[in-house]
């Protein structure tokens, strides 16, 4: 069985709706299906403090949060749009997770190497593709692997309007890219963890002491 982690960057504390949550759960209902189990973590209910390692010390609950990462074998990053972005707590995990950088797995290879990764995006107006765009090559680069579709957003009108739980269930468009980007990250997943990516040749820490220099 696969686990999958869903991690909410919305701005409002629980109890509070989030509709990036309301459509991430539209996923977990595919998930389901799959024989996939998730678990959702809102980052705001948690003390995550920036930087860019691993443990910033003083109570910081991060690491809780990175082990749930990276027992995980899909996760998915959800994000609300603001001012045409990321949200800044959005922002905030990449930037946490760029710690791992520091870590290895038995092969030799980043932490989050043979993990899946999607994104998930609500908001008004326009910047889904953006925040999409940034966020799955962010995990590119951290070691996951990204299947195709692997997002499913969800926009309205310019200016203020309805939210997605108020207007956008029914977008027939957001209900079919939520499907493709649940069955897309499942496939992956379940070849992945047949199949991790093996380690060829040297480890990083080889490859870099042996790397031309370039100064």
């Amino acid at each position: 069985m696969l686990n999958a982690v869903f991690l909410n960057c919305t701005l409002k504390r629980s109890p509070a709706v989030s509709n990036t949550e309301v459509l991430a759960r539209k996923v977990i209902e595919w998930f389901d299906t799959m024989d996939v189990t998730s678990e959702m973590v809102r980052i705001v209910d948690y003390h995550v403090p920036t930087g860019v390692t691993s443990d910033e010390g003083e109570g910081d609950e991060w690491p809780l949060i990175l082990e749930k990462v990276k027992a995980a074998d899909i996760i998915v990053l959800c994000t609300p749009i603001w001012f045409g972005v990321r949200s800044s707590v959005a922002q905030l995990v990449i930037e946490r997770l760029d710690g791992t950088y520091q870590e290895r797995n038995e092969a030799g290879q980043y932490p989050l190497y043979n993990k899946v990764a999607g994104v998930v995006v609500t908001g008004n107006e326009d910047g889904a593709h953006s925040a999409a765009e940034s966020t799955l090559f962010n995990f590119s680069h951290l070691g996951c692997a990204i299947p195709p579709n692997a997002d499913t957003y969800w926009v309205g009108d310019a200016g203020p309007g309805p939210s997605y739980i108020e207007a956008g269930q029914d977008h027939a468009y957001t209900k079919r890219t939520t499907r493709w980007m649940a069955h897309n990250l499942v496939h992956l997943a379940r070849i992945l963890k047949a199949n991790p990516i093996p380690a060829e040749g040297n480890t990083f820490e080889e490859e870099e002491a042996h790397a031309p220099h370039m100064g």
